[in-house]
């Protein structure tokens, strides 16, 4: 199986450019503090004198400033580096709070069946008919209205990974019901409760393992959905504080500016984020290929 994947993998050229780019990519985001030439959180650092300077290949650009400064004299690619960070850390800690929850969620209602089973997917089916951005809005506008107004920046990137992962979960939990509802009846299940194994040790070790190839293609484009919510999140101002800008504050902040001819504050972070969830979409589309037995 791993040689079978690593061929598919190695044989297609767009899915290597995309691992190669989303890697680096990751990489400097989490390497920001290291690589960066500027730390663009500490403010006693910023000067507004050196607010708008535009790239350095543009007339007034500087070479202190590779692609130019933001309202604030913030260091563009110092903004960017450290806002991808924001971004992906959000996204990836989405995906992990939703995979666990709508996984624990799916095991429990296919094995259990019943009234349990109903439930859960009922609230999987209402929560369904709303768009996840619009969940998260509602999740994350209920958190601000319960912490004090004193600890919301602080507490801004656990209210965006809670409300993110929160409106994720109902497709691992689908997923996973579906595999476990196919598998609970089979001989190797059955052998299992006769020697007295116990319900969660099933689950968790003899279902869940069957379960795992879609859940981790489900997981790959979710990754994906989850930065481009927490993006747009923040582009509304509802996100991370603008103190410590992610990719969407960082577009928020040069849209304003756009039609002042200050192109480079919106379209560089704009481009990072789009090449960031293109590269991601493109893994999560070869490894949904991949697993599927049908294409292999």
């Amino acid at each position: 199986m791993d040689s079978d994947l690593w061929y598919s993998f190695a044989r297609s050229r767009i899915t290597v450019v995309a691992a190669a780019v989303a890697g680096t990519m990751v990489l400097a985001a989490f390497l920001a503090p290291l690589i960066a030439p500027y730390d663009p959180f500490d403010l006693a650092s910023l000067d507004l004198l050196d607010a708008h300077i535009p790239p350095v290949w543009a007339e007034d650009g500087e070479t202190r400033f590779l692609i130019g400064t933001d309202d604030q004299g913030r260091d563009l690619l110092s903004a960017i580096l450290y806002g991808a960070r924001i971004s992906i850390g959000v996204g990836i800690a989405s995906v992990i709070l939703s995979l666990v929850l709508g996984v624990g969620l799916g095991l429990v209602s296919g094995y259990a069946g019943g009234r349990i089973d109903a439930f859960i997917m009922r609230v999987a089916d209402i929560q369904l008919s709303f768009p996840a951005i619009l969940i998260a809005l509602l999740v994350n506008g209920v958190l601000r209205g319960i912490l004090p107004s004193e600890r919301q920046d602080e507490l801004a990137i656990y209210v965006l990974v809670l409300s993110i992962g929160i409106s994720g979960w109902v497709q691992y939990a689908r997923t996973v019901r579906g595999s476990t509802l196919v598998e609970k009846n089979k001989e190797y299940v059955q052998a299992a409760r006769l020697i007295g194994i116990t319900s969660v040790s099933i689950m968790l070790r003899h279902i869940l393992p069957n379960a795992m190839g879609p859940v981790l293609v489900i997981a790959t484009i979710h990754l994906a959905v989850a930065i481009i919510t927490e993006a747009t999140l923040s582009f509304l101002g509802i996100g991370v504080p603008p103190t410590e800008p992610s990719l969407g504050t960082l577009i928020r902040i040069g849209n304003d500016f756009l039609f002042s001819g200050e192109w480079w504050v919106t379209i560089f972070p704009g481009v990072t984020l789009a090449v960031l969830v293109l590269s991601v979409n493109l893994l999560g589309d070869w490894l949904r290929d991949a697993l599927n037995p049908k294409l292999r």
